[in-house]
């Protein structure tokens, strides 16, 4: 337990050279454990498990929460939960260390600092992840951060927060099961069909808006970037030249494949449904 001795400073800043990226999986622990979480906690914490490369990038893989109470003045980690659920990580996955804690809210709080130093004894300048699960103006406000602590002579005045360039990364399985995450209500979960549907019409949406930026540069309405040149010609050139009748084969010929694995998937419910109420009924005779 410690006492709120020091406040938090959350100022704009440069680069700070250090970038992450943001596995899913890590958001949906984190939601899933502030759904969990005890009617009086207002927001959950937890530890980041992943591994620090030498350019700076720091992978976030997974995590997991730690009990913590908050009150007006104070802050209390159960650190011996912490500690234990830590060295269990370790015994499945050795490779993924403590990189930093993560927290449910809006933005840095003042009791974050006392965290965030909590955190330094475990790993040099711990990553503090912050995940918006109120999903404020329908945006799912993730951001990350490191501190830089100020002081006066020997004396700590504050920490100060800078956030840093945060990257998640999906695939698309991954993102259709974001997309859904992010909405306040739903009736039910996309259908294959229904996902590769609002996959193509993303791919549609991408498409049209490099189309409109090409046009433009070719006009001279917008200056041309040789970066952004060389990327669409890796991309253009990452895609097998196979004409539309080839193409238009396989792509059927694969949603023929998935059709046919829902039916035989559908029958054999309805199969093990029907021989459950034979053998109830079969008991009751």
């Amino acid at each position: 337990m410690a006492t709120m001795g020091s406040t938090v400073l959350h100022l704009p800043s440069g680069p700070t050279g250090v970038v992450g990226k943001l596995h899913p999986t890590v958001l949906f622990n984190i939601c899933d454990s502030f759904i969990r979480r005890n009617d009086q906690q207002e927001r959950v914490i937890g530890t980041l498990l992943g591994s620090f490369s030498v350019d700076g990038t720091v992978e976030i893989r997974n995590s997991y929460a730690v009990p913590h109470n908050e009150s007006l003045d104070q802050v209390a980690v159960d650190i011996d939960y912490h500690r234990t659920m830590f060295e269990l990580h370790q015994r499945v996955n050795a490779k993924e260390v403590i990189i930093g804690w993560y927290s449910t809210g809006s933005g840095v709080s003042a009791s974050d600092a006392l965290i965030q130093d909590f955190y330094g004894r475990e790993v040099t300048n711990p990553i503090h992840l912050t995940v918006d699960t109120a999903f404020t103006d329908d945006q799912a406000n993730i951001k990350a951060y490191v501190s830089t602590p100020l002081t006066l002579g020997d004396r700590p005045l504050a920490a100060q927060f800078h956030e840093i360039q945060l990257d998640l990364r999906l695939v698309e399985a991954e993102r259709l099961g974001f997309d859904v995450l992010k909405m306040t209500v739903v009736d039910k979960l996309p259908s294959d069909l229904e996902g590769l549907e609002g996959t193509i019409e993303r791919l549609q949406d991408m498409i049209d808006t490099i189309s409109r930026y090409v046009d433009n540069v070719i006009e001279g309405q917008l200056p041309p970037d040789n970066a952004i040149g060389r990327y669409l010609a890796d991309t253009i050139a990452s895609v097998p030249r196979v004409n539309s009748d080839a193409f238009d084969k396989l792509f059927n010929d694969s949603v023929q494949d998935v059709l046919l694995v829902l039916y035989l998937a559908n029958l054999t419910r309805t199969q093990l449904t029907l021989a459950e109420k034979l053998n109830t009924a079969a008991q009751i005779v």
